[in-house]
């Protein structure tokens, strides 16, 4: 999802996503989403296969 995507759902602003990635990312030692949605498989907050 886009950072508007994202706001728009939880009602907060695009640049407030931004600063929660950016935050996330940097505690996590993540270069890009891509590696973000990496650890959340690894680390059991996603299966394969579920929706929603």
């Amino acid at each position: 999802m886009t950072n508007d995507e994202i706001g728009a759902e939880l009602f907060i602003s695009p640049a407030t996503v931004k600063t929660h990635l950016a935050r996330v990312m940097a505690k996590l030692g993540a270069h890009d989403r891509a590696q973000l949605v990496v650890r959340a498989y690894e680390g059991g907050l996603v299966r394969p296969g579920a929706r929603g």
